[in-house]
C-alpha cells in the first residue's frame, strides 16, 4: 500500500522470507532466512516496492519525477550516498511501515556542470517501533559534463575479499529490488545516453556487500553505517571489499575507489 504527499511517502509490506532467500541465494549466501528470521542489514532494500505502469516512468526507467522526487530539471540522477541507524532487529514474516520524507534539496556547480542534492529520510516501524533510520542523497546531473576524476582506493586494508559481478547477478538484484534504472540492463542507454563505459553495478548492491563483510569482521550487528559512491563500477567487473578498523571500501580493478563506508 503506498500513501503520498508532495514530500511524504508511506508504504507497507510484508517482508516476506521467501524474497529473502532469493536475495541470499543472489549474493552466493546460504538460503537460512525463515519467519521470523532476523534480515541481515541492507536486506530491507528488496521491499517497500512502489511499482509504476509504463505511462509513470521517466526516460531511464525510473518513476518520473516530479512526484515524490522532486523535478530539478536536470535528467540524470544517481543514489550518491547514505547512513543507517539500526535501532532494533528487522523480522522477516512481520509487516513494516516506511515513512519517506525530503529532508532537503540543494543546488550548486561542480566540476561537471550544474548539480542538486535531494536529501531523503526514511523511518521503518515493525508493531509500532522504529527499527531503522536511513538517509538518502541522490544526485541529480545533467546529460552532457565532464566525467568526474576516479579517486585511488587505499591499499592497507587488514582483510579482503573478491567478488564477481556479472549481467545475472545485475538483473536478479534489479528484479528484487525492483529497480528499473536501465544502466543497469541496457547497455546501449548506458554507454550512449548516461556515458558509462559499460553496464553499472548498482551503489546499493556495493553497500550490501560491504556491510555483510563488516558486519562479520566487527563480529557483532551493526549499529550505524554511513558510506558514499566515489566511482561507477562497470560489468563484467570483480571488486575487491576492504576492511581496516571500521572503515570499508571497494576497490576496483583498476585500483580505483568505488566505494567508501565507516561502520560500527
Amino acid at each position: 500500500m503506498t500513501v503520498q504527499t508532495s514530500s511524504t511517502q508511506s508504504l507497507t509490506d510484508i517482508l516476506d522470507p521467501a524474497r529473502a532467500r532469493a536475495l541470499q541465494a543472489t549474493l552466493g549466501m546460504e538460503q537460512t532466512i525463515e519467519s521470523g528470521s532476523t534480515l541481515p542489514p541492507f536486506f530491507h532494500h528488496i521491499y517497500f516496492w512502489d511499482p509504476q505502469p509504463p505511462e509513470n516512468l521517466g526516460r531511464d526507467g525510473h518513476p518520473a519525477l516530479g512526484g515524490f522526487l522532486p523535478d530539478m530539471g536536470l535528467p540524470r540522477r544517481m543514489w550518491a550516498a547514505g547512513r543507517l541507524l539500526f535501532h532494533a532487529n528487522l523480522r522477516a514474516g512481520v509487516q513494516a511501515d516506511k515513512v519517506s520524507n525530503i529532508e532537503g534539496v540543494t543546488r550548486k556547480t561542480g566540476r561537471s556542470g550544474p548539480l542538486a542534492f535531494v536529501r531523503v529520510r526514511h523511518d521503518i516501524r515493525q508493531r509500532g517501533t522504529v527499527v531503522l533510520s536511513e538517509w538518502q542523497d541522490l544526485v541529480y546531473r545533467e546529460d552532457d559534463g565532464e566525467t568526474p576524476e576516479r579517486p585511488t582506493a587505499r591499499t592497507d586494508e587488514t582483510h579482503s575479499q573478491t567478488v564477481e559481478f556479472d549481467r545475472t547477478t545485475l538483473f536478479r538484484y534489479s528484479a528484487l529490488t525492483f529497480n528499473g534504472h536501465r544502466i543497469h540492463y541496457d547497455r546501449p542507454y548506458a554507454r550512449r545516453v548516461e556515458k558509462y563505459d559499460d553496464l553499472v553495478v548498482h551503489g546499493p548492491l556495493l553497500a550490501q556487500h560491504l556491510m555483510l563483510m563488516g558486519e562479520a569482521q566487527l563480529g557483532k550487528p551493526l549499529t550505524e553505517v554511513t558510506y558514499r559512491a566515489t566511482a561507477p563500477l562497470c560489468e563484467p567487473q570483480s571488486a575487491t571489499l576492504c576492511w581496516a578498523d571500521g572503515a570499508a571500501w571497494v576497490r576496483g580493478p583498476k585500483g580505483e575507489q568505488c566505494m567508501e563506508a565507516v561502520m560500527r
